[in-house]
């Protein structure tokens, strides 16, 4: 197994339509002197953009966080071009892109370490082998201060390992619960 490079991933993208829309590109500007956190095609990886849909939790109810039975009340949503994430909290939001993932390809998602390095962390389980759809994306505030992520811009990094073997049961074809997804997804038990 190993890591695939910016010519296979852009060839992906192209050819096959996994990543879409598709940067082939690292981005780091939109226009004169507006700086953006980066997003497109890197040397190993792809770095996508959070989209404009943000579910912010909140404890209004004293609910208990139940995977099994998630209280959808515990979120307020909002759509905006930035999302202020309560001290100690988090929300959840999706990418931009729609990602579909070969039949022989695992992908791992890695924070942006501009986030990082304020104390937000980004996190999304792999992407297995044929899952398809907008990836639910997690910030955690692990601060004591309101934090802020910028929609369309650079929020994390997909990395794609390619194996020499295809697998026998992939995503679509044990028909996962979140494959296709659109929008941003709550927990489903």
């Amino acid at each position: 197994m190993s890591i695939k490079s910016d010519h296979w991933i852009r060839r992906m993208a192209e050819q096959h339509d996994m990543i879409s829309p598709f940067e082939p590109n690292q981005v780091r500007t939109t226009g004169r002197n507006n700086k953006i956190i980066s997003y497109g095609t890197s040397s190993y990886g792809y770095d996508v953009r959070c989209s404009d849909e943000f579910k912010i939790f909140h404890n209004i109810n004293s609910s208990i966080v139940d995977p099994k039975k998630f209280d959808r009340k515990s979120f307020v949503d909002v759509k905006s071009d930035v999302c202020i994430i309560p001290p100690n909290s988090f929300c959840l939001a999706r990418t931009v892109e729609h990602i579909k993932i070969p039949r022989n390809v695992l992908t791992i998602c890695l924070g942006k370490s501009t986030y990082a390095r304020c104390g937000i962390i980004v996190n999304v389980t792999p992407l297995e082998p044929e899952w398809e759809g907008h990836v639910t994306l997690e910030f955690s505030n692990t601060t004591p201060l309101p934090a802020k992520i910028y929609a369309n811009e650079g929020v994390a990094q997909f990395l794609f390992f390619e194996s020499d073997e295809v697998c026998d049961v992939s995503y679509k074809d044990r028909g996962g619960k979140y494959q296709g997804q659109q929008g941003v997804t709550l927990p489903k038990a």
